[in-house]
């Protein structure tokens, strides 16, 4: 398969192309500057995010979205280009896979309560849970689009260790038979080349924690 990781210098992004890499996968990698390595990667494509065009996606089987900000001015980013993505992959067989963020999980049943309204959500994290969660809601307005967000455990571990198990879930917050909620960059990874390899869950978010 031929994927595109877009922001690839990231954490996520570069235990994403690593894992695919090993996969078999031919990986291009998008990065902003010039002179940026990511291991792995066959090729590297030094282009930012909003100045790709349809043609610099042509002929990939999927593409993954690890693009993350955290600043208070840049966070309407996460939406404004997830969506970019959306309209150069409209109407291709092009897949588009988004890294998300645990936030936007349910934790009730109907689907009205959502982990970073409730008040044991840190308050650090809440306007990137929000933007992420917005982000969730414009994605779920396109029908033109092969998309998937994946979203972490709460604990989403940078350094922790690949394992290869993980549980999937839907809409809403799951635990492992340990009670934890809690992933690995690594297992994340695993999780994510999994999705583009099985086309599983289209047009659906999934949350995935260590089994």
């Amino acid at each position: 398969m031929k994927i595109a990781v877009v922001a690839a210098t990231g954490k996520a992004g570069r235990k994403i192309v690593a894992e695919a890499t090993n996969r078999g996968f031919e990986v291009t990698a998008f990065v902003r500057r010039k002179g940026q390595v990511v291991d792995g990667a066959k090729h590297i494509v030094v282009k930012d995010i909003m100045n790709l065009t349809a043609d610099d996606l042509k002929g990939f089987d999927a593409v993954v979205d690890a693009f993350g900000t955290f600043t208070p001015e840049t966070l309407p980013l996460h939406t404004t280009t997830s969506q970019h993505l959306c309209d150069i992959l409209s109407g291709s067989d092009t897949r588009l896979l988004i890294v998300g963020g645990a936030g936007s999980l349910y934790v009730d049943a109907e689907h009205k309560i959502q982990l970073f309204t409730t008040p044991e959500f840190p308050d650090a994290f809440k306007p990137l849970a929000n933007a992420m969660a917005n982000e969730l809601d414009e994605l779920r307005k396109r029908d033109d689009v092969n998309w998937t967000f994946v979203s972490p455990a709460c604990d989403f571990q940078a350094d922790g260790e690949r394992t290869g198990k993980y549980l999937v879930g839907g809409e809403e917050l799951i635990f492992n038979a340990a009670g934890e909620s809690v992933i690995s960059y690594a297992d994340f990874a695993v999780a994510m080349v999994d999705e583009i390899a099985s086309g599983t869950h289209i047009k659906q978010r999934i949350g995935v924690v260590k089994a």
